[in-house]
């Protein structure tokens, strides 16, 4: 039977996070490899699939392989795939307690951190008016996600879900290039995800936390 999911891929994108996933809940899958450089996602096979031309994109088979529905937005496709997979148990179930959390912080990676990272990299020509933007500097985004590592372990407390990967590889990444303000403060969590396997696999140890 064919693998269950299709990852186009390249590891310097976000397509890294759901490469972590896939090896977290053991789930079936393809890589295929994408050349940014080459711009490869612009040609026109694949902008069939993701019109924007950007990673991570996946291939949804079905569980009996029959099915091609594609999936673009990590933090989409981390919830599909976390779901489809709940014996691996990624993700807190609907309805339960933790599940608001959970949803909170996947989405707050990319509603908050993500365009308050930018904002401080590439900094506007003038400040915005006055509730015209809807996150937080980056700063205060990152207080926040220290914060809810108070006690810890995880986002969830003791529970490590698909959250950590979600906010974790960001944290990894920036502090990578240099751009995460007192990384020492995330070095002990960021610290606990490079010992995961799935994170080992999915890296490799060159690229380790």
């Amino acid at each position: 039977m064919a693998a269950r999911f299709i990852l186009f891929h390249n590891p310097r994108s976000r397509s890294q996070r759901i490469h972590w996933l896939l090896e977290e809940t053991g789930a079936p899958y393809e890589l295929r490899p994408v050349d940014l450089q080459a711009g490869e996602h612009r040609r026109p096979d694949f902008l069939r699939l993701n019109p924007d031309g950007k990673l991570p994109t996946l291939i949804d088979r079905g569980p009996d392989g029959t099915a091609a529905v594609p999936l673009t937005e990590s933090s989409a496709i981390l919830l599909h795939v976390a779901d489809a997979f709940p014996e691996a148990g990624m993700a807190p179930p609907p309805g339960s307690l933790e599940r608001g959390p959970y949803l909170t912080w996947v989405c707050y990676a990319a509603a908050a951190l993500e365009p308050a990272l930018a904002d401080m990299v590439f900094p506007r020509a003038a400040p915005p008016p006055p509730m015209a933007i809807g996150w937080p500097n980056f700063e205060q985004a990152l207080a926040r996600v220290h914060a809810a590592l108070e006690p810890g372990p995880w986002l969830l407390g003791e529970r490590f879900s698909a959250a950590d990967i979600m906010v974790g590889a960001l944290l990894a990444w920036v502090r990578s290039w240099g751009k995460l303000p007192d990384p020492e403060r995330f070095d002990p969590y960021l610290q606990r995800l490079s010992e995961r396997p799935a994170y080992r696999r999915a890296y490799g140890d060159a690229d380790r936390a």
